[in-house]
């Protein structure tokens, strides 16, 4: 098994433990989860798509739940469904599976289908308003000019 040691970058950065953790901890968990296969695609600088190979699975039988920061796909495949039959060899799998996905602040499930075999789930970053880089105008005089009358305001009062 490779595993990356992070200990000499985690004593160089400040604010990035969590960063560390989700890749310690994906490397730990990628070897053991293979199932069920899925594609991660971006299609523009805030949206994703995320399709998992989910053949045999009704739609009652998947659950998506969205947390902060995560995403959980799980199927829960009724196992009564044989009605009788006997099979010689069972290839296609149908088992039960648990997906995690991590996801970065402000992004957001923004539809969820299951087409032909396949979980179709779009994700939306949202950044919001308060959040974005916002430009800031130099006006000079005007604030220095705001502020020594404030302060001249004061001293008079103080008189």
């Amino acid at each position: 098994m490779n595993r990356f040691d992070f200990t000499p970058y985690r004593r160089s950065t400040v604010g990035f433990d969590r960063l560390f953790d989700l890749l310690e901890n994906n490397a730990r968990t990628q070897q053991s989860e293979n199932y069920p296969p899925f594609n991660i695609e971006r299609s523009g600088d805030d949206h994703y798509r995320i399709t998992l190979a989910v053949a045999g699975f009704k739609e009652d039988e998947i659950e998506i739940t969205a947390q902060q920061n995560l995403l959980l796909v799980a199927g829960n495949k009724n196992n009564d469904d044989n009605d009788g039959k006997q099979f010689l060899h069972m290839g296609i799998a149908n088992r039960n599976f648990e997906r995690r996905f991590e996801l970065a602040d402000f992004v957001r499930v923004d539809n969820a289908a299951l087409e032909d075999g396949l979980l179709i789930i779009d994700l939306v970053r949202e950044i919001p308003d308060a959040m974005k880089p916002q430009k800031i105008a130099i006006n000079g005089d005007a604030k220095v000019t705001k502020i020594a009358d404030k302060r001249k305001s004061s001293e008079d009062k103080a008189a």
